[in-house]
């Protein structure tokens, strides 16, 4: 792989729980496999007045608890590599302080001034930061300027409009990179490759041989300490116009003409600008009640700390959309995210049309299952190709089996997704990041749902939601699959 250049990597919001459970050990783990120049410094920004001292000890607890390395060579590790400035209330003279710091480490270990800013920081302060790091100049360098802006990068269709506006005031396009941490699992990457290098299966990738598509991302955590942030946001927009949607796009795009991050974007901005707008009756709202997961009682949505009694906001959505062009006319996916669901799961379900005519439908015989490719995201990474087969004995009986593949049975510590992203950054490949123009289409396919008026359809938790969502596949004469 690609060593990244000396470089200062800067992260605002260095004492967050982003950076102490993701950040610092994906940096880590870059320097350990030397992927990273040994003179790269990292300076952490935030308003906890710690001396670097401090930091430093609050980083090598950090690491302790989230990395999977020897303990002595981490705590040597951030004692000469990591730096801290406190930047107050973020005003004017703040950035220029910390304008000031960063020219210091460069200097003291003759960095050539390449920069990558992190926002690690609520979406709320993205654009307050971005004008303060452009007032003072910052988006420039003797070297490249690159900036990551954590998602959800805006709240509808207006807001990330505005916010691109902003960040295209100070940064080309090609020094930005949204990060959505999803696309930095292996098993997302691994959808290009399976696709585009297996033809038996992208020759049947189509509306001829393909039935229906679902997508599933669940999780059996309830808001946890998020109340304040999810309570605003929901599982829309949370979960559904940034990772759903990727996935999304991934699995129905076609070929780029090129391995290459433009070629990859603009293939994936062709599907959303294809979809056809999601009506209200094809989506389903929900939030979670009181209920038992892994036998163990939690509580309801409403009844999570900090959440208000009278909250209406959706914690499940379910929905239902068409892409309207020459591969996939016809053929509906299904999109499904929740919180307190009965497993954690992601997972991408293709169910192929069944044959034309069945052979075997005698008086002993059930209906013909259809084959059905099930990828799967986490847990147990890898994949399912279920086939019907004949049950030995007497006579004709079928019989439902998967030909599998796991990663963990042929490789070993598959890399953290945000590992990845970050020698994306620091190697100039926009391949997994979201372009400008993709965040806009995807928020205008969604943000006619975000008016709200929807019934939100309570479900138990422990539970795969609410019910009412197996209406938008019964219609069709389908059903939810699952392993």
């Amino acid at each position: 792989m690609q060593k990244a250049e000396p470089h200062l990597f800067i992260v605002f919001g260095g004492t967050g729980d982003l950076m102490r459970r993701k950040l610092l050990p994906a940096l880590y783990s870059l320097v350990t496999q030397e992927l990273v120049d040994q003179s790269f410094r990292v300076l952490a920004v935030a308003r906890d007045e710690f001396d670097e001292g401090a930091y430093r000890s609050w980083a090598q607890e950090a690491l302790d608890e989230f990395a999977k390395a020897d303990g002595e060579a981490m705590h040597k590790w951030c004692n000469s590599c990591l730096n801290y400035f406190a930047i107050g209330k973020g005003e004017a003279d703040d950035f220029a302080g910390l304008r000031k710091k960063i020219e210091e480490v460069e200097s003291a270990h003759e960095l050539p001034g390449n920069r990558a800013f992190y926002l690690a920081l609520p979406p709320r302060v993205f654009p307050a930061t971005i004008e303060g790091l452009g007032r003072e100049g910052l988006n420039e360098a003797p070297g490249w300027a690159r900036i990551v802006v954590e998602k959800p990068f805006g709240r509808n269709i207006e807001s990330a409009r505005e916010l691109n506006k902003l960040v295209h005031q100070y940064y080309d396009e090609t020094q930005v990179y949204r990060i959505d941490h999803y696309l930095g699992k292996e098993t997302v990457q691994n959808l290009l490759v399976f696709r585009f290098s297996n033809p038996i299966f992208e020759s049947l990738w189509n509306r001829d041989r393909i039935d229906s598509v679902q997508i599933t991302v669940a999780e059996t955590v309830g808001v946890g300490t998020r109340a304040g942030y999810y309570d605003q946001a929901g599982a829309l927009r949370d979960m559904v116009q940034n990772h759903l949607t990727q996935l999304l796009t991934l699995t129905a795009m076609e070929a780029p003409a090129a391995f290459e991050a433009d070629a990859i974007r603009n293939e994936k901005v062709k599907v959303l600008k294809s979809i056809t707008p999601i009506k209200d009756s094809d989506v389903v709202f929900g939030q979670y009640r009181a209920g038992h997961i892994l036998g163990e009682s939690v509580l309801g949505y409403t009844d999570e700390e900090n959440v208000p009694e009278e909250s209406e906001t959706e914690t499940f959505v379910a929905l239902r959309l068409e892409i309207n062009n020459w591969r996939w006319q016809g053929v509906p996916f299904y999109l499904r995210t929740g919180k307190r669901m009965k497993e954690r799961r992601s997972q991408i379900v293709v169910t192929f049309r069944p044959p034309p005519v069945s052979l075997f439908m005698g008086t002993n015989q059930r209906p013909i299952s259809p084959n059905a490719l099930i990828l799967t995201i986490q847990p147990d990474e890898g994949f399912d190709l279920r086939i019907e087969v004949k049950k030995p004995g007497q006579g004709i009986a079928l019989k439902t089996e998967s030909l599998d593949f796991r990663y963990s049975d042929d490789f070993v510590d598959l890399p953290d997704g945000y590992e990845t992203l970050l020698h994306d950054v620091l190697t100039a490949d926009q391949t997994l990041f979201v372009r400008g123009d993709e965040v806009e289409e995807a928020w205008e396919l969604y943000t006619p749902l975000l008016a709200g008026g929807h019934t939100i359809h309570t479900y138990e938790a422990g539970t795969w939601g609410p019910g009412v969502s197996d209406r938008l596949l019964a219609e069709l004469g389908d059903w939810w699959v699952s392993l």
